[in-house]
């Protein structure tokens, strides 16, 4: 599968993948499941709504379509080449005012999903044998052979190459719903993130395998990410795994992500300490002549370099790179000490519908440095007494808040995930997930 998938990567390096999916047979069987209440609600209003109603001057013997009920809907996986739809549909005909007989419609039909010119996934269909079948009772059958229909008059209702040319429109993914993947998704209130495919999807015996390419736009504007040093390939799941879809994250995915939220400004913090500039003094004398009324001293914490997430084996890290400018009062802030932060903190990931939920779940370790060496190692020591304790709560704290609605995974409209299993390995995650179709509402 890795190499498969590095097959779907362009020359051009800034097109690569950072994380994919690969929708699984269970998947597809799944997705037939649902779509079979919906194809016969389409067919029904093609097949019935469709016919022209009796009239005075129609012959009352003509052929009507009472009834129309999908016996059998199937989606099946062809590998290296797309997908197998297979519906039967049984149709009560009124041939008179008290006759009716059974026929029995059948599709046939292989798609596949392929990228359009506009970049988006679209499902199309390059195969489809339609056939109409008499359904003849038991003493029929005994009389004679189960015959084709010469397509007469319920032929004439049953337009079949509509049904051929929309056969998609059967299933419930139709390609406006295959664009909401590549549709923008808020993760804070001027950052969002976009899922592009790199190219159509691949067929194999784990499935249908989707690669994508992460973008992020800060204010409107697709913003640069740092390169990723290996190209991302996803990793090949157990055949037998039960899963309706497998998504999966590479290393680079993350530190893209809390790039972009840096860039957006969304990683600086102000953080309110417990001390005042008169029990600062007590500490440090020069404080005394530095402000001459008591006020709070703030930490005005900016990142100074980008951060960088390291994924281990059921471990995730991120590396935080700030400066902090230690100060008092608001309007204005007069800053007295600069000093570095670096923080590395342990990451939790979750997933909630059809988001995933990062935060920080401990912080392992804070390093101060003073930005000026003018200053002695006693002080050094004194300011980490002072402001440790302030940053290992408040940091977390504030990336969890803004982190705290979670970051939209890639997915198609009207679909949630359930029965999610993550796992964290050395440079990507995994998440098996189940599909659910969403309860309609109002």
């Amino acid at each position: 599968l890795s190499v498969l998938l590095s097959l779907l990567v362009p020359a051009h390096s800034t097109r690569s993948p950072d994380c994919g999916g690969i929708l699984t047979p269970s998947g597809l069987r799944y997705l037939a499941e649902v779509s079979k209440p919906h194809a016969e609600s389409v067919l029904r209003r093609d097949l019935m709504d469709s016919a022209p109603a009796p009239s005075p001057t129609s012959p009352s013997s003509r052929n009507q379509i009472i009834s129309v009920k999908v016996d059998k809907f199937s989606l099946t996986l062809i590998p290296d080449t797309g997908m197998r739809l297979s519906i039967e549909v049984d149709l009560g005909i009124s041939s008179a005012p008290s006759s009716t007989k059974e026929m029995r419609l059948s599709i046939l039909a292989d798609l596949h999903v392929d990228m359009n010119p506009e970049g988006n996934l679209e499902v199309v269909t390059s195969d489809c044998k339609p056939t109409l079948e008499e359904v003849q009772s038991a003493e029929e059958t005994d009389r004679s052979a189960p015959q084709l229909s010469s397509f007469s008059d319920v032929d004439k209702q049953i337009n079949v190459e509509k049904i051929c040319l929309e056969v998609s429109k059967l299933l419930l993914f139709p390609n406006e719903r295959l664009m909401s993947l590549a549709a923008p998704f808020p993760i804070t209130p001027n950052c969002q993130v976009q899922y592009l495919p790199l190219a159509a999807p691949m067929y194999s015996e784990q499935g249908i395998i989707i690669s994508l390419q992460t973008t992020f736009q800060v204010a409107g504007a697709a913003i640069p990410l740092p390169v990723s040093p290996v190209p991302f390939s996803m990793p090949e799941p157990a055949r037998s795994s039960p899963s309706h879809l497998i998504l999966a994250f590479s290393e680079h995915f993350y530190t893209s992500l809390f790039s972009a939220l840096e860039e957006s400004g969304a990683l600086n913090v102000s953080l309110l300490s417990s001390l005042t500039t008169a029990t600062l003094a007590e500490k440090i004398t020069q404080m005394g002549s530095l402000f001459q009324e008591d006020l709070p001293v703030v930490l005005q914490a900016v990142t100074r370099s980008s951060p960088h997430v390291v994924l281990e084996e059921d471990k995730a890290i991120v590396q935080l790179f700030l400066t902090a400018q230690i100060g008092a009062g608001s309007s204005p802030f007069q800053s007295f000490l600069s000093v570095n932060v670096d923080v590395t903190a342990r990451l939790q990931i979750s997933v909630a519908d059809t988001r995933m939920i990062i935060s920080v779940a401990a912080v392992e370790d804070i390093e101060l440095s003073l930005a000026t060496s003018d200053v002695g190692p006693i002080l050094a020591a004194l300011l980490e007494e002072l402001f440790l304790p302030t940053l290992r709560e408040e940091v977390p704290a504030q990336i969890n808040k803004v982190l705290r609605q979670g970051v939209f995974l890639p997915h198609i409209a009207s679909f949630t995930y359930t029965d999610v299993n993550i796992t964290i390995h050395k440079d990507y995650v995994l998440i098996p997930c189940n599909l659910q179709l969403e309860a309609k509402t109002g």
